[in-house]
């Protein structure tokens, strides 16, 4: 046996391999055949091996088949979808693929509603979490033995299995009477694996813990405050809106409760102290004892779901609100910004300083790596392909620049007319639709002369000859101009019409902006890729598990409406995509339902907010370090500044000064000024309401001619203003500003 503080596959395994976050230890010097076919079966699990690499590949596909299984499964429920595909699976295709009824083609099985696929894939994950079991020692020491192999099983790893599979035996053979929930979603959670092998997982993970353990004094500051003023809100919401008569929401109601009407007259309803609401004056009684009719703040628990979606930024009762409860939703507006944006915030801030480490130490690492650089190609003027290679590549003579200008011009009024085009109003003469698709014509004759001189003249350069051309021909703006000209030339071709024409939006990723726009966005998703392939891929697993409890919770709503959008898993899907990025356009959840949209609300903010702050961050860090000018290259600019500075003659400057505060009389001419704009807004204001339209006229006039010498001023000083006059004369600074922003 291996000695426990040996470590096993030390050179091999301890770095990669991290199941439950420990090294597998073992000496495979000192193993027996037993203990030699345990390691083989541990590398053969842990993808350490060819074989294991390919039963990786296929664990992962059985994941991807189960969990679209299910979610396709929700379509074929006629009970809950009444699209006509509900009735197009029959018992045997349900038994093959989803297991929706228990009288199927596996109904002689007796364990209940289940199908072929669920079966196999549950089979898999079986055996394979028992051999895990049983190799679970050579992952860690402290898991060796019957009360290792007890600590093994509370491991995460284990319990994403156990949750996978073990579901499955109660429903088929301890409760096979029962329909319990279908938890073939869970085992999507076993690509966490896959991560973790390819050791992304614990890289990034550590990232995000280092991220939050830097910002955790911050983050609690901002989770005490935003609780506090959640709870105070709700409170003060339930105070003001508990008997509003709009509140009051009829979700029990019978048909007859309507009485041919769209909806209950809710004025006519009663609120006693205790906020029990009463409608048997608008015709419609409460059963049972259970009230039909409830106002939807009728208790500060309920009053806090609907002040958390306005938290979140969404009013779904925005036309309901009474008077007070309008001033509560603006303050609540403003605090929403104020205080749920600070997370997002801190997090981007920890993550810009993490990413920012992070390139000191690859630059550290790679100080000593000797690169080397490629001289630039230029074309042999004396041939007409090199000509051509300087024209289409180099891009520096006159021409060519001139020509870059005249191509980018043509992608503008190409989209330009292709948007005018689609315009079928009868109004707009034929001839303008004849000169835009003679023009469209005139551009892509220009651009297929552009592709094809430049995929010839490429073969200039050495790396580009041979098979180099096919792999310049697969770049990216090679790429864009193909699916930007050859759709074209077939739809006219074909006459299959304006269709093909809408690949000419691509050129504009040619434009060189553009092109270094998304440049820059490449280099900051490469340098962050672990990051964000972990958060996307944790936001997707949230994103299908949310969607799955949605589903089950509110396909049996009340409300039509909610029962509508959730008949189906990937309609829930849709609507937790957007609860997920922030937004809540459906309000009448079911209690469970509710917590589960507030929890996802939350979610929103963390699981969202990191790739956001990554990227912020990121963009940031790239863009500076790109981008920033040493303090030589500043000194240099200011300098140079000075010197193309001209001098002002005396009223020039006189004027420059008084209309920017320079003196006594020249700040109260500024005071002056913001006075009169804060009284003409305040006149524009009241002149709206009825009755007051000629409310201060006078001084709006006065305010005018104020205005007008305050402007022809500034003009004048134009001449004094560094940001005008650098390089320029008087002229030419009066007429930068007269086309300037102010």
């Amino acid at each position: 046996m291996a000695d426990e503080s040996t470590p096993l596959f030390e050179s091999e395994l301890a770095p990669q391999n991290s199941y439950t976050g420990a090294s597998a230890r073992a000496d495979t010097s000192k193993t027996n055949p037993s203990d030699d076919r345990r390691v083989a079966l541990f590398l053969f699990l842990e993808a350490r091996t060819p074989a294991g690499l390919f039963y990786e590949s296929f664990t992962i596909f059985l994941i991807f088949l189960s969990v679209i299984t299910f979610i396709l499964s929700s379509l074929y429920l006629p009970e809950y979808n009444d699209s006509p595909i509900a009735t197009q699976c029959g018992k045997l295709c349900d038994a093959i693929w989803f297991g929706n009824y228990p009288d199927n083609a596996l109904a002689g099985l007796g364990i209940g509603a289940t199908s072929i696929v669920e079966i196999f894939v549950v089979g898999v994950f079986s055996i394979d979490y028992i051999l895990r079991f049983y190799t679970a020692d050579l992952i860690d020491p402290k898991f060796e033995g019957v009360l290792g192999r007890l600590r093994f099983i509370p491991t995460f790893f284990s319990l994403v299995d156990l949750a996978s599979t073990i579901p499955f035996y109660v429903d088929s053979f301890l409760l096979p009477d029962t329909d319990l929930a279908a938890s073939n979603f869970l085992r999507m959670f076993r690509l966490l694996r896959m991560m973790k092998v390819e050791g992304r997982f614990d890289l990034a993970l550590g990232m995000i813990d280092d991220v939050f353990r830097a910002q955790k004094g911050v983050l609690g500051t901002a989770l005490f405050v935003g609780i506090t003023v959640w709870g105070v809100l709700s409170s003060f919401f339930y105070i003001a809106e508990r008997k509003n008569p709009d509140m009051i929401y009829c979700g029990k109601a019978a048909d007859w409760c309507f009485q041919d009407q769209d909806d209950i007259d809710t004025s006519l309803c009663t609120t006693d102290e205790w906020g029990v609401v009463d409608c048997s004056a608008a015709g419609c009684d409460s059963k049972d004892g259970q009230e039909v009719c409830w106002n939807l703040y009728r208790s500060i628990v309920d009053s806090s779901f609907w002040t958390l979606t306005n938290l979140f930024g969404e009013f779904p009762l925005v036309d309901q609100h009474n008077v007070w409860g309008k001033v509560l939703g603006t303050f609540t507006a403003v605090i929403a910004v104020a205080v749920f944006a600070l997370p997002v915030g801190v997090l981007a801030s920890g993550f810009e300083d993490q990413i920012a480490r992070r390139r000191e130490q690859k630059a550290l690492d790679n100080k000593g790596d000797e690169h080397e650089y490629e001289e630039e190609v230029v074309g042999d003027e004396s041939t007409f392909r090199g000509r051509l290679y300087n024209f289409f590549h180099r891009q520096r003579s006159p021409s060519a620049k001139l020509f870059v200008s005249f191509v980018n011009m043509l992608v503008f009024g190409c989209a330009i007319s292709f948007m005018f085009d689609s315009i079928t109003n009868p109004s707009i003469n034929g001839g303008w639709h004849a000169f835009f698709s003679w023009f469209q014509f005139f551009s892509f004759l220009v651009f297929t002369m552009q592709y094809f001189l430049r995929l010839y003249s490429t073969g200039e350069n050495p790396k580009h000859r041979g098979g180099g051309l096919l792999h310049y021909a697969l770049n990216f703006v090679q790429v864009i101009d193909a699916l930007t000209i050859f759709p074209y030339w077939v739809g006219i071709v074909s006459s299959s019409g304006p269709a093909p024409t809408l690949f000419l939006l691509f050129k504009i990723f040619h434009i060189q902006k553009c092109n270094h726009a998304f440049s820059t966005f490449g280099d900051v998703l490469r340098e962050n890729m672990d990051v964000l392939y972990v958060t996307g891929f944790s936001a997707t697993l949230l994103w299908i598990l949310f969607a799955s409890i949605l589903y089950y919770t509110e396909r049996d709503s009340l409300d039509e409406e909610m029962k509508g959008y959730y008949n189906t898993i990937p309609n829930s899907m849709w609507i937790t995509l957007l609860n997920l990025s922030g937004e809540c356009p459906l309000a009448h959840y079911s209690n469970v339902g509710k917590v589960i949209v507030g929890i996802i609300g939350l979610f929103a903010t963390a699981v969202f907010g990191i790739p956001i702050g990554i990227l912020g961050a990121g963009f940031e860090t790239l863009v500076t370090s790109k981008y920033d000018d040493s303090p030589d290259e500043e000194d240099a600019n200011t300098d140079q500044s000075a010197l193309n500075s001209p001098t002002a003659w005396g009223f020039e400057e006189a004027c420059y000064q008084f209309v920017n505060g320079v003196g006594s009389k020249a700040a109260i001419f500024e005071l002056s000024i913001y006075t009169l704009i804060v009284a003409t807004v305040t006149i524009g204001i009241v002149g709206t309401v009825p009755g007051y339209e000629d409310f201060g006229n006078r001084l709006e006039w006065f305010a005018v001619v104020v205005f007008t010498i305050e402007y022809v001023l500034r003009f004048i000083g134009a001449g004094a203003d560094a940001e005008f006059s650098t390089g320029s004369n008087g002229l030419m600074a009066r007429g930068k500003y007269v086309f300037s922003f102010y």
